[in-house]
């Protein structure tokens, strides 16, 4: 097991503290092995494996488990050991899942993890029963940092496997073995398909499948570009479809539960303050728009800027599409009182200084980027740094 040390800092300081620990990403993000850390910090910390209970309610034979059944068995397996730790990883198959965990919670002696594949785990359901004892931790697939320890590279070594991260994504499956590219998207496309089929067309009985893939297709096309449901619509339109502005808005919710894509609002500079109009999106991974796609080299500008935005997900940050009067910034990046701004590009322009003359006419003094795939662009103009993206991806700090 290729150990993922951030995400187990970011649990260490609430184990056996009375919250719920929640880990919510994609499927096939690595929550699972998540899981297998957790119970291996507490199996060092002497804690008997009978007081560790991991249920995993992804099989089939959970389809029709429901929650008395669960409650049942989980109280079982609790009974008369002291303190009981609760792996419990998918929990979003089980329907009224949140009312057994607020019980337990509530009632017994036990620290309880959960992992799901759907962000209500962290919004509306467990609100409801949990207000404020609940503590929500992002996953996401591999950074590019992870990506080289996966691949059992020194940050040395890092040159060499960029392109290929930018090729293949952060699933960690697909890390770990060696796939030709055919053999790798075919396995993102069945994770894609998996999220698709079970979590969004079932869960919200979808009837016209293949118009929902329309919209999903045209999403993945326009990643890092500006529209509205309003142009999805008038798309379609074009193509003889119709569909209503709220049915997109809806499927755009889904796919955003799913953790297929993630919004990425429009922040005004001047006014500091969030619009709620004309938003981007980015996806979970890169690697789910060449599954639908294939790869070639005229994406690479919306997939540098999808992997950038990830990378300050994971950081922490709040990320947004700049807005200074009539120029964009690519990422606005706010985490508490810090802010960082960035411009991405394939390589500088040479026939104008844009990238730098956007970032230049923002006034204050936190720290401003130019992230390229140009290896020789390096170098600081006017306060403002130019860097390499593999380096700027293994910065331990911005």
């Amino acid at each position: 097991m290729i150990l993922r040390p951030d995400y187990m800092n970011a649990i260490k300081p609430f184990m056996d503290v009375k919250i719920v620990k929640i880990l919510a990403g994609v499927r096939r993000s690595g929550k699972s092995t998540i899981f297998n850390m957790i119970k291996d910090e507490l199996c060092l910390k002497g804690i008997p494996l009978s007081n560790i209970i991991i249920r995993r309610y992804t099989d089939n034979i959970h389809e029709s488990y429901n929650a008395t059944q669960m409650y049942n068995d989980l109280k079982e397996s609790i009974i008369s050991k002291g303190r009981c730790y609760l792996l419990l990883d998918e929990l979003q198959e089980i329907v009224g899942w949140e009312k057994v965990v607020n019980s337990l919670f509530e009632d017994e002696d036990v620290d309880i993890y959960i992992t799901g594949s759907n962000s209500k785990l962290m919004s509306s359901e467990i609100s409801t029963y949990l207000s404020g004892r609940y503590i929500s931790i992002p996953v996401y697939t591999l950074s590019y940092e992870e990506y080289l320890t996966f691949k059992g590279f020194s940050r040395q070594a890092q040159n060499d496997l960029l392109m290929e991260y930018i090729q293949y994504g952060g699933f960690p499956l697909v890390a770990l073995n060696n796939f030709d590219t055919h053999s790798a998207y075919q396995v993102v496309e069945g994770i894609y398909s998996s999220v698709i089929s079970r979590d969004i067309a079932k869960r919200h009985e979808i009837r016209n499948q293949d118009l929902f893939d329309r919209v999903v297709k045209y999403i993945i096309e326009n990643v890092g570009k500006t529209f509205s449901a309003n142009t999805i619509v008038s798309f379609l339109k074009n193509e003889k479809r119709t569909i209503s502005v709220e049915a997109i808005y809806n499927y755009i919710k889904w796919l955003t539960e799913a953790f297929i894509i993630y919004p990425c609002s429009r922040y005004d500079l001047k006014g500091k303050s969030v619009l709620k109009t004309l938003e981007k999106y980015y996806l979970s991974d890169i690697s789910f728009k060449y599954s639908k796609q294939g790869y070639n080299g005229s994406m690479l500008s919306s997939i540098l800027e999808n992997i950038v935005f990830l990378e300050l997900k994971r950081r922490g940050y709040e990320a947004y599409v700049g807005k200074n009067y009539t120029k964009e910034i690519d990422f606005v990046g706010i985490n508490l009182n810090e802010k960082v701004y960035i411009q991405v590009c394939k390589e500088l322009p040479h026939e104008s200084n844009r990238e730098i003359d956007n970032l230049n006419d923002i006034s204050d003094h936190y720290h401003k980027y130019v992230v390229t795939l140009d290896k020789l662009a390096k170098g600081i103009e006017n306060g403002i740094e130019i860097i390499y993206l593999g380096d700027f991806l293994l910065r331990k700090q911005w």
